[in-house]
């Protein structure tokens, strides 16, 4: 064994000098790595390779024995094998890494999906159809319905949701408005025209979002973090600045959409304000002639008294 030994150590170190040389000219073709360079040929086998082969010839010293010739073949070939099942199986942890890595992004969007629509959740919120605008749609909700159908086409379905949410608070502080004033009361129109352009608003910021959206359509933020996951020794230093740009940019994009929706929300807390202080409002004349406490009060003292109605048994 010691002599097997022995003879690999000679052989493996003879062929330091041949595959040096072949990765100089080629590195592909004397490193198992994916991007191979000849920094990277200098060190294996001019420095690791040797210390290995010698770190062998001084362990078979303590036999004595003589090189034998199964092993320095052994040694001859081994560096042709060793490569190729190398290479195997860095091509096979980086499969691994990125199925994990895909599970893991996969997870994440799913669980920031069921959080968005977990948070854009509420009641009373009607879908508007950008195909099929109601019919009694006015300025306001046609061009909701244009943001809508723009957003969608920009795979921005989940900033879509946020117009029909804006759609419902719209419809439901003119229906409240409707029910507190007249329509051709100047307060109506004041309000209307209010509400109006606090809604165009958020169409504006809506269509801001569609043009930011559209600018990084064609950029694909799981590809270039599946590419950054590989590490730099997988990627030249050119191509690492230039994914880094782009996720930089996809993430300011994304910074920018968050701050759109931001006021969108804004608007919206605005329009529940203004349908809970119209609701407050009492334009109705009273019906009954006295106040509700004290018609309580009368009722009790009827009450009290009611057995003086009753008749005596005979």
């Amino acid at each position: 064994m010691l002599g097997f030994l022995q003879g690999a150590a000679y052989g493996l170190f003879l062929t330091c000098l041949p595959w040096c040389l072949i990765g100089l000219a080629r590195p592909r073709l004397a490193l198992p790595t994916e991007h191979p360079t000849r920094w990277q040929v200098v060190l294996r086998y001019a420095f690791l390779v040797p210390f290995l082969s010698l770190l062998m010839w001084l362990t078979s010293l303590w036999g004595g024995f003589d090189p034998s010739l199964p092993g320095w073949l052994t040694g001859l070939v081994g560096i042709a094998v060793e490569i190729p099942l190398e290479r195997r199986w860095r091509r096979f942890r980086a499969r691994r890494h990125k199925r994990r890595l895909e599970a893991m992004l996969e997870a994440e969007a799913s669980r920031r999906r069921a959080e968005q629509a977990r948070q854009g959740r509420e009641a009373g919120v009607s879908e508007l159809d950008p195909a099929n605008p109601p019919d009694d749609a006015d300025e306001v909700v046609q061009a909701l319905c244009r943001a809508k159908r723009e957003l969608l086409e920009a795979g921005r379905e989940d900033h879509a949701g946020q117009v029909d949410r804006l759609y419902s608070r719209y419809r439901h502080v003119l229906g409240v408005l409707g029910s507190r004033f007249d329509s051709s009361e100047l307060a109506f129109e004041r309000a209307r025209s209010l509400v109006e352009e606090v809604c165009l608003g958020a169409v504006d910021n809506f269509n801001a979002m569609v043009a930011q959206a559209r600018g990084v359509a064609g950029l694909d933020v799981d590809f270039v973090r599946r590419r950054l996951g590989q590490g730099a020794d997988r990627l030249t230093a050119n191509e690492t600045s230039a994914l880094r740009r782009r996720l930089a940019l996809i993430e300011d994009t994304e910074r920018s959409l968050r701050r759109l929706a931001a006021r969108n929300e804004a608007a919206l807390t605005a329009l529940d304000d203004t349908s809970v202080a119209l609701s407050r409002i009492v334009t109705d004349r009273p019906r009954a002639r006295v106040g509700a406490d004290q018609a309580c009060e009368e009722l009790r003292r009827f009450i009290d008294g009611a057995e003086r109605y009753s008749r005596p048994s005979r």
